[in-house]
């Protein structure tokens, strides 16, 4: 599904060149469970964002599904993140004057499908994500497992086939925490390809695969891409 062939990325930091990501290759199949983790700055975000075609490399290949997107322009690209990938973010980015029905329903509306199939397509996945009861609340009402869930909703509302997580769970308790891991396997065990960058190793060790990285590096990438097999607790 996924290949990156010789990829770098170098960034201009004031004067000097910061080198993000060093003739980075990997291939990612469907349906695999990958964590990313490393020290600051290793190019664990940098990574992801080139995945999700939110940057551009500076040189090598990326292929999604066999399609070759370094050269697409905006337009396609944005195509091809409508069609294929959902993002989670450590900060939620819910807009705080909707409601959560009308948060999910954000990226259909953008897509121009009907209000009333937009609705319901909304309360699907709320209710997948156990919070059907909740539609009508504001983000300022939600607790933090709550708003993450509801990012998870908005990210998986248009059935992406890969969904790319940046620290799920960096701003929540660990009973929160524990819960949005939780729905994140059970999409992944769906089918869904799942990658997720991490500073909390518990969190980590729990994907199939694991992919360390120094340096703008892939230093190790080890285990088989499979779900969790497991309860292991964050």
């Amino acid at each position: 599904m996924i290949e990156l062939q010789g990829i770098n990325k170098t960034y201009q930091v004031g004067e000097s060149p910061l080198r993000a990501l060093r003739d980075v290759n990997i291939t990612i199949k469907a349906g695999e469970y990958l964590s990313v983790m490393g020290p600051s700055g290793s190019g664990k975000s940098t990574l992801l964002n080139m995945v999700g075609l939110l940057d551009r490399p500076d040189s090598g290949c990326y292929r999604l599904d066999g399609i070759t997107t370094e050269r697409l322009g905006e337009e396609a690209r944005a195509r091809l993140r409508a069609d294929y990938i959902g993002f989670i973010f450590q900060a939620f980015h819910l807009v705080n004057r909707l409601t959560t029905l009308e948060n999910v329903e954000l990226p259909m509306m953008l897509a121009g499908l009907a209000p009333k199939q937009r609705r319901q397509k909304a309360m699907a996945v709320l209710e997948q994500v156990g919070l059907a009861d909740r539609a009508g609340h504001r983000p300022n009402q939600l607790s933090g497992g709550q708003l993450q869930r509801v990012a998870i909703a908005r990210a998986i509302v248009m059935k992406p086939r890969l969904l790319l997580a940046d620290e799920p769970t960096g701003n929540l308790d660990q009973a929160s925490g524990q819960e949005v891991v939780e729905v994140l396997e059970g999409l992944n065990s769906e089918g869904i390809t799942l990658l997720v960058v991490t500073h909390d190793g518990n969190l980590g060790k729990r994907a199939g695969r694991r992919i360390r990285m120094v340096d703008g590096q892939i230093e190790a990438d080890s285990g088989d891409g499979n779900a969790a097999a497991g309860p292991t607790a964050l």
